[in-house]
């Protein structure tokens, strides 16, 4: 198989862990069993494929689900009580960073914010430098944009190194590595709770020594009975828990 056409299907992979993707996926072949006569067959077909979607639109169920990932590192809410390390390593996650309209913001007001967390072991004396991990072209390198948004909270440019040639976790861990300055390098390792596993998972691969520092995720307060009710956003959050599900599984296998 070329490299093209691998490339194509494990797109393809990756999109049938949204549900409805899925879902879509399984009402075609359901057309095509009840066109081929095979009705009943194409009819259950069609049932799961609903039920597929449905189920995991509803919060609970996409909190549990994510909750097989999120809650396999804990939170560490003071940095002082992080261990020293050779570098932080934090890992790219969004492009726009809402806080920086803020008139006056500080690192430990933003518990949802990998950079917040990077800034705050730093300024704990965890490690002498600051690695931001993402890429991007020219000018425009997410690595770049952290470095702005960071500087905001207290670090300095003399303390932060940028990494901009990745494009997905494992070059995050490939490219970062040589930056902390030694061989297989003691790291704190910083990004969502969800992401946690498969990233400490290739960056213990490509020989670091990882110490996770998780940033948990934001999520609107909700009512109990909110948990009864579907939504996208939760439909959208299992989706994400059911790639990261697949990715981690793959790193596993060395995919």
């Amino acid at each position: 198989m070329s490299g093209g056409a691998a490339s194509m299907l494990r797109e393809f992979a990756v999109s049938l862990t949204y549900p409805p993707t899925l879902t879509l996926s399984l009402l075609v072949l359901a057309a095509l069993l009840w066109w081929w006569r095979r009705r009943r067959i194409g009819a259950g077909v069609a049932m799961a494929a609903v039920m597929w979607s449905a189920l995991w639109s509803f919060p609970f169920a996409s909190d549990t689900l994510r909750g097989l990932l999120e809650f396999r590192y804990p939170v560490v809410e003071d940095a002082a009580d992080l261990p020293r390390a050779d570098a932080i390593v934090v890992l790219g996650g969004g492009s726009h960073y809402a806080w920086l309209e803020r008139p006056d913001v500080r690192p430990e007001q933003l518990r949802y914010s990998r950079l917040a967390a990077g800034a705050r072991a730093w300024q704990a004396g965890r490690a002498p430098i600051v690695i931001l991990s993402g890429g991007g072209e020219g000018d425009t390198t997410e690595a770049r944009r952290m470095a702005k948004a960071i500087e905001r909270l207290g670090v300095p440019r003399s303390a932060l190194v940028l990494e901009e040639r990745s494009r997905n976790t494992r070059d995050n861990a490939r490219y970062s590595l040589p930056l902390a300055g030694r061989e297989h390098p003691r790291l704190l390792l910083v990004t969502s709770t969800l992401h946690m596993p498969r990233a400490a998972l290739l960056f213990e691969q490509a020989g670091a020594r990882v110490m996770p520092v998780p940033v948990p995720e934001g999520r609107a307060p909700r009512s109990w009975w909110r948990y009864w009710l579907p939504s996208q956003r939760a439909l959208w959050r299992s989706g994400r828990a059911f790639k990261e599900i697949v990715a981690l599984t793959a790193a596993h296998l060395h995919l």
